[in-house]
């Protein structure tokens, strides 16, 4: 039993994963099985299941799984799951969320103070939630991770024997969109003495020794040499990725535990300073750019007291029995102004999927297409679907409303720009949710229609076996996001809120130029959102990258596009570089780097023929300006004949999905705006028949194209004939 780029394999099947969720303990055992079954007949083959802690615990270590209540009675479902022929996804928590008082965590352990994530000034870090706020756990805290380890001691005995083929369990997840609690912003928290034990431990690690760590931190750095500009790179020189600097990798070393959380900041430039004693940024305090790098640090150890914790509640149902299974982990929307970094989470899980919760329009079209395309060219790199873990089918009482238009809006646009599987979240109605598909007692409504035509428009197509052809990427590195996050401008209140509804780094970060001359924070975001612009305007299929994902998100592209501040991590580099000497045309901007990741000075030039190994008449650096970014794209559509899939009038998107050899198979054809359109869409090696696999209707190609009139805020899903 593994993932797949198409699924899942289980024994000699593939298996789309196509699930939908259905809450046991919140209704009738004896509606369970007319639940299921319905959920079935929307052409869903994974049924994904909650396991809430807090309502299993009756005391601590010890858990009421059906004994005398047999709405908790988790095994005798799950084997009416097997019953049925159907699989499942577990997903045991700690944290759950489900709209759950205290998100699923006992209430003793919430309110246990060794437990609570703390803020700077040593408090508990509360979370604002209906219908009661609450302090959030810590994912550092011992007293936490050691009640999780007892929780799932108790509960893998259960589990374990209903691993498939003995029952249905087939994949699962570990924990719950571990955005810190949606408390993520850089400041917030966790000052909890164990993270800040292991915030020195992971200084340790990168630095290795004090030295180093002043010479990182200290007050004045030495000047950066003089760096040749990208801009007059020599086409027909020959560079080395071996000459970029590179950072020392440094050996790990155990961080001593006898010292907490000192009142006061050390300074790191202090003699006396010790590894045992730093303290970590409580607020962005920098005026320069020799200050970034402690913040940047504090920022990426964000992400790796996430990764570490997650590795740590995958051993812990390892060790109670539940081995041997792929497991997950669902990033929330907006995860990439948060400490997730899925680059870092794929250590600890083997797949990495997202949620979707928006409402039909122009500003939900671009979100789902940077967070989507991002997913799918990872997900196709690790060899594993591009999943949606959560497909929002109705909404929670405390969400803006959400109709069936958004929804059906929000499944397509995702499966337009490259996803391959989701679970329909709620499939069957239950308490704090509105607007699934099937009430509690298992009888469809009439949106369950529009689910069960989707998939069968998958099966019919076998669209999870299909591909998206992204030849274009547009690279945000990993260090831009983290300065995005440490410069965020409007404290507690998380920037994901900001991501949700449209909005950029240029309407959240402070605009500091911290000695530079300009906006740090939203130089790189205004690059992306010109080469987006640009692209669609002609139809160029491109996708979102990450920087950490380097070494499986650069294969397989013609020309990549590196947004940068004037920081660039030597081993993100070195990646270019060998993607340049692949065949990938690289250009940069708006900032020629001369820093390293941390924004410290580089050891030493970035060798200008490093991106640019051949001649190219592709610029290989772009400020950023509309026109100069216009005339790039011209020039690589001709050079690197990149594909088009142009569509009439503007605001109207199309995308091609093809089989393994390259023959198009689906059409999506998106109308976020708000008025009716007849879209003309060129068909570009397209045959000249396309049938609507949700309307059956069929339209011709004319004069080589496609003119199909698409509804306001809709999205039409196409076989190509």
């Amino acid at each position: 039993m593994r993932l797949v780029p198409e699924g899942l394999r289980v024994g000699d099947e593939t298996v789309p994963l196509l699930a939908g969720s259905v809450h046991y303990w919140r209704l009738e055992p004896r509606d369970w099985r007319a639940c299921l079954e319905a959920t079935k007949a929307l052409g869903l083959r994974l049924i994904d299941v909650y396991v809430p802690w807090a309502v299993h615990e009756v005391a601590p270590g010890k858990l009421e799984l059906g004994q005398t209540d047999p709405r908790r009675d988790v095994a005798a479902f799950l084997r009416l799951i097997h019953d049925l022929g159907l699989y499942a996804i577990v997903r045991p928590g700690p944290h759950i969320n489900a709209e759950l008082t205290y998100f699923g965590v006992p209430e003793r352990v919430v309110w246990d103070p060794s437990c609570q994530a703390r803020s700077p000034s040593g408090n508990p870090v509360m979370l604002p939630m209906l219908p009661v706020s609450f302090p959030v756990p810590s994912y550092a805290s011992e007293a936490f991770l050691d009640e999780v380890t007892r929780y799932f001691q108790a509960l893998g005995p259960v589990l374990a024997p209903l691993r498939w083929p003995d029952g249905p369990i087939v994949l699962v997840q570990i924990d719950n969109e571990g955005a810190l609690y949606f408390r993520d912003g850089a400041y917030d928290q966790d000052y909890h003495p164990d993270a800040v034990v292991a915030y020195r431990a992971f200084l340790r690690e990168r630095y290795k020794s004090l030295d180093a760590l002043r010479a990182a931190y200290g007050k004045k750095p030495k000047e950066a040499a003089p760096v040749a500009s990208v801009a007059e790179a020599t086409p027909d020189g020959a560079g080395a990725a071996s000459e970029v600097a590179t950072e020392a990798a440094p050996a790990h070393e155990g961080a001593s535990p006898d010292a907490i959380a000192a009142p006061a900041e050390a300074d790191p430039a202090d003699e006396g300073l010790r590894f045992t004693t730093i303290e970590p940024p409580r607020h962005f305090d920098a005026t320069t750019i020799e200050d970034l790098a402690r913040h940047l640090d504090w920022a990426e150890f964000h992400e790796h007291l996430l990764g570490a914790a997650l590795e740590r509640y995958a051993k812990a149902l390892a060790q109670s029995g539940l081995s041997g299974l792929p497991t997950t982990h669902n990033l929330p929307m907006g995860q990439e102004t948060t400490p997730l970094n899925a680059a870092r989470l794929t250590r600890a899980v083997d797949l990495a999927g997202l949620d979707y919760y928006y409402a039909a329009g122009a500003k939900a079209r671009a979100t789902s297409a940077r967070r989507t395309t991002e997913l799918a060219v990872r997900s196709e790199g690790h060899g594993v679907p591009a999943f949606g873990c959560e497909m929002g089918a109705g909404y929670p009482p405390f969400f803006p409303p959400l109709d069936e238009r958004d929804s059906a809006f929000s499944v397509l646009a995702a499966l337009a720009y490259g996803l391959r599987g989701y679970n329909v979240y709620m499939a069957v109605e239950r308490d704090r949710w509105i607007g699934a598909p099937i009430d509690r007692h298992g009888r469809a409504r009439p949106f369950a229609t529009f689910w069960r035509k989707l998939a069968a428009a998958i099966d019919r197509t076998r669209f999870h076996e299909l591909v998206r052809r992204v030849p274009v990427r547009l690279l945000t590195p990993r260090s831009e996001r983290r300065l995005a996050r440490v410069m965020h401008a409007f404290g507690p209140l998380t920037g994901a809120v900001f991501s949700v509804f449209g909005a950029s780094a240029r309407e959240r970060c402070i605009e500091d130029d911290l000695g530079l001359g300009y906006p740090l924070a939203i130089e790189a975001d205004g690059l992306v959102t010109a080469f987006e612009q640009s692209l669609e305007a002609r139809g160029v299929p491109f996708a979102h990258i990450g920087g950490e994902d380097r070494d499986v998100s650069l294969a397989g592209a013609s020309w990549i596009v590196c947004a940068t501040a004037g920081g660039l991590k030597p081993e993100l580099a070195t990646s270019l570089g060998e993607a340049a000497r692949a065949g990938a045309v690289v250009t940069i901007g708006p900032r020629e780097p001369v820093f390293d990741g941390a924004f410290r000075p580089l050891a030493a030039p970035l060798p200008p023929e490093l991106f640019r190994p051949r001649p190219s008449t592709v610029p290989a650096f772009v400020q950023g300006d509309p026109a100069s970014v216009d005339e790039a794209v011209a020039r690589a559509i001709e050079e690197l004949a990149l594909p088009t899939f142009a569509c009439d009038p503007d605001g109207v998107f199309a995308t091609v999905h093809e089989d393994r050899g390259g023959t198009p198979r689906v059409l999506f054809v998106l109308n976020p705006g708000d008025a009716d359109v007849m879209a003309r869409v060129a068909t570009v090696g397209c045959p000249g028949r396309a049938v609507d696999l949700l309307d059956g209707t069929t339209t011709e190609a004319v004069r080589g194209a496609f003119e199909v009139r698409v509804p306001r805020k809709t999205v039409r899903m196409m076989a190509i004939e």
